[in-house]
């Protein structure tokens, strides 16, 4: 019987639409702006939708190409009465979540992505394919001031890339019977065991699994909710970054425990901010039910307000399956964001302790307050300057100055004393720059593009005596980087001026590399 995807999609989208309320519609269109599927709540129109997806693909296409996205692509941008999530699901279609105007794109997104996911599934589904079409009603309390001032970004990166792999250890805790066990296998085996046994201690499995083109390796920690091991448990907790809590949604003393075992975790793990999903398990058991689906989502958002951790709330069947992989997919998500959060701040914190530095000996030398650090980026496009953004993030705990904000050229200048500019290519001013950072793109090139020859050259002809120059090139494994650089061939004119130059190469972690090719850069003033 041949797969009627019209159908399939309908029941996909019917479903998601009708638990999460800010979406006002769902579509898939191609390239060209067809419809190939939809559904909306209101009098959205599905044509002016299509056509943006049109529009906005090409910056997609940029956005993956530029982010090292090789199958999902993602853009958000607002109007004056929607705000847009576009998800590239390949090379030629494109997921369009329409959102009304006062909603969270961050916290729409792992609905997102996982609609993303099966509307892949259902393209290239093929004859005898089992889709499991239903979207976990998935909740979690935030800080929605953090969400209260609109996003100032027209077009942004999401966090989520792809080629990672990403190791953790998850554990699972919660009374006897509630289901621990039979849902780690329905996660690791996808099978279901009717056969009951206590988990004495502990069973630890890993498990691996493909995840938006990510490696995500899982060490699964089911833990025995015994008494008489509770002393070893903090032990087993140990290394923790990840946390299942689950309760039988037909046993009340199940869910009224929760609050034990979540105050067990505040005593043993030190880390505050866990990922943590509370589990109301044996959803399949509808007539027996005893604790309500609002129940599960009021408990998350007492707990949310004790912790700075990301708690969310999902119903699963380790019977029949439904949601299990969903549930693993979640905190996956959460993890994969917190993971690069983390690693952010880390080289964050360092690049602004040696940007500190400098303004201090500065300072002390007697330079004018106005200007006491001048950096500028140039970048091919508007789109993407990945070092005016991470300049920008790194200062933006003080007071902005913006003296001009175009396409072609920005300048914003900061209460600590820095000058940030941004320039494009074509046309730039390095008046009284101490610095210059820009990235060439010559992956998949033999030969590198004439004009970068020209703008190097200018840089350096142009930037202030002692100035410093940094040029990121971004290559493939084909790249050969020893004739990239001869065909620069900047060396004669290095020597006519008393300039500090590096070439650096750019990988798949570019954005890291960035930060901490910034922090030479900023290490190389302080000691000029």
């Amino acid at each position: 019987m041949p797969i009627n995807r019209k159908e399939l999609f309908n029941e996909l989208f019917n479903q998601f639409l009708e638990f999460n309320k800010d979406v006002e519609a769902v579509i898939v269109s191609d390239q060209e702006g067809f419809v190939i599927a939809g559904e909306k709540r209101t009098d959205v129109d599905m044509e002016i939708v299509s056509v943006l997806t049109s529009i906005i693909n090409p910056i997609i296409e940029r956005i993956r190409n530029e982010f090292m996205f090789k199958k999902f692509g993602t853009a958000s941008f607002d109007t004056e009465f929607y705000r847009l999530l576009f998800i590239s699901l390949d090379e030629k279609r494109t997921l369009s979540v329409v959102l009304n105007n006062l909603a969270s794109v961050d916290k729409a997104s792992p609905y997102a992505y996982l609609l993303a996911e099966k509307s892949v599934q259902i393209l290239n589904a093929v004859e005898g394919d089992n889709i499991q079409l239903t979207i976990p009603n998935f909740e979690y309390e935030s800080d929605e001031t953090a969400y209260s001032e609109r996003v100032k970004n027209q077009i942004y990166q999401m966090r989520l890339d792809q080629g990672g792999m990403y190791r953790f250890k998850f554990v699972i805790i919660g009374n006897h019977e509630v289901g621990k066990t039979s849902l780690v296998r329905r996660f690791v085996e996808n099978r279901f065991s009717h056969d009951y046994r206590a988990t004495i201690g502990l069973n630890i499995l890993s498990h691996s699994i493909e995840f938006f083109g990510n490696n995500i390796v899982y060490g699964l920690w089911d833990i025995g909710a015994q008494t008489f091991f509770r002393r070893f448990r903090q032990t087993y907790y140990l290394g923790a970054q990840a946390c299942f809590i689950v309760f039988d949604l037909t046993n009340r003393e199940s869910f009224n425990s929760v609050l034990n075992w979540y105050q067990e975790l505040e005593d043993y793990i030190t880390q505050r901010d866990l990922p943590m999903i509370i589990v109301g398990n044996k959803s399949d058991l509808n007539n027996q039910r005893v604790v309500e689906y609002k129940e599960g989502v009021g408990l998350v958002n007492k707990l949310s307000q004790k912790t700075k951790g990301r708690i969310s709330y999902i119903e699963t069947s380790a019977l029949s399956g439904e949601n299990v992989e969903d549930a693993f997919t979640l905190v996956a998500y959460h993890y994969i964001s917190k993971s690069k959060e983390d690693e952010e701040q880390r080289v964050k914190l360092d690049l602004l302790e040696e940007l500190n530095s400098i303004l201090e000996k500065r300072k002390k030398q007697g330079q004018s307050l106005d200007k006491l650090l001048i950096l500028t980026t140039l970048s091919e496009n508007e789109f993407w300057s990945p070092g005016f953004q991470i300049l920008t993030d790194i200062n933006s705990e003080y007071k902005l100055e913006k003296i001009k904000d175009d396409k072609e050229e920005k300048t914003y200048r900061y209460s600590n004393g820095v000058l940030l500019n941004n320039f494009l290519y074509k046309d730039f001013n390095l008046k009284e720059s101490d610095a210059v950072f820009c990235i060439f793109d010559a992956r998949d090139k033999e030969h590198i593009d004439p004009s970068w020859k020209d703008v190097v050259h200018n840089i350096i002809t142009n930037i202030e005596e002692n100035g410093v120059v940094l040029i990121g090139i971004r290559v493939s494994d084909k790249s050969d980087w020893s004739n990239i650089m001869e065909e620069f061939n900047v060396n004669e004119l290095l020597e006519q001026k008393m300039t500090s130059l590096l070439f650096f190469k750019l990988g798949l972690e570019y954005r890291l590399e960035i930060y901490d090719q910034l922090k030479v850069m900023l290490n190389t003033i302080k000691y000029l």
